[in-house]
């Protein structure tokens, strides 16, 4: 399990594992880290974490967020980053140090510059964890559904496998099936999204962009949506169909 360690001029306050998909920072007592100095905004920041990749995000604060020395809006975070909130220092932990770092991340996202309009790639498969720890991981996740987007879906079955067809742009037609655990999709910059492989299903969430992605016309939330048979994503303004294969 990755971990944030909080310190301070140096001086180490606090070891937070990454127990939750979306943990906030802030000055506020109903944050999951709670750093309560008047340089931090309410709500300052949030770290995402999908299987073995966490992302973060500055919650438009005050101050702003710096990763390595750097002003980040949106971070994908690699094993050792410092990420600075005022005075204050989170240096990210990843459990597992794979040789795909954030030069490999950013191969998987699509629609580079001068490279075509729409493509697809996967993230290398993560090791598949115990029972015990799918089904810790599946009951913390299910404290984090939204409950008044949508009625849950019903977890696909073993024997299918997802797949996302392009419904328009250049590469409309092309089909991808979703093997791996982890597939992003979307253009740097502008909109990015993960379509991630669960036990229970498919589910997508948003990882980059002022907009989030849209299903069936309605634009996704901030928590990780189950995605269904026939769902229609739309993400940078490419349409793709969802759909189970046997």
């Amino acid at each position: 399990m990755a971990k944030l360690i909080l310190s301070m001029d140096g001086l180490v306050l606090k070891e937070i594992p990454l127990t939750k998909e979306r943990m906030t920072i802030g000055r506020r007592a109903t944050n999951d880290i709670q750093i309560d100095n008047l340089a931090i905004s309410g709500e300052h920041a949030a770290v995402v974490t999908i299987l073995n990749d966490s992302f973060l995000e500055d919650l438009n604060s005050t101050n702003g967020t710096l990763i390595n020395g750097q002003p980040a809006k949106k971070h994908f975070l690699k094993n050792n980053d410092v990420i600075e909130l005022g005075k204050y220092k989170l240096k990210y932990l990843a459990e597992h140090v794979q040789q795909a770092d954030a030069a490999d991340f950013e191969k998987t996202m699509v629609m580079r510059p001068r490279a075509a309009p729409l493509g697809v790639d996967e993230a290398p498969a993560a090791p598949v964890p115990s029972a015990d720890a799918k089904n810790a991981f599946n009951d913390t996740m299910a404290g984090q559904m939204p409950r008044s987007v949508a009625p849950p879906v019903a977890a696909a079955p073993v024997a299918m496998s997802g797949a996302i067809q392009i419904l328009n742009g250049a590469n409309a037609g092309r089909e991808l099936e979703l093997t791996k655990t982890l597939t992003t999709l979307g253009k740097p910059g502008v909109q990015v999204a993960v379509i991630a492989k669960r036990p229970q299903g498919y589910f997508i969430t948003h990882v980059e962009g002022a907009q989030f992605p849209v299903v069936n016309g309605q634009a996704i939330n901030v928590q990780a949506h189950q995605l269904a048979d026939h769902d229609v994503i739309e993400i940078a303004g490419i349409k793709m169909e969802f759909f189970l294969k046997s």
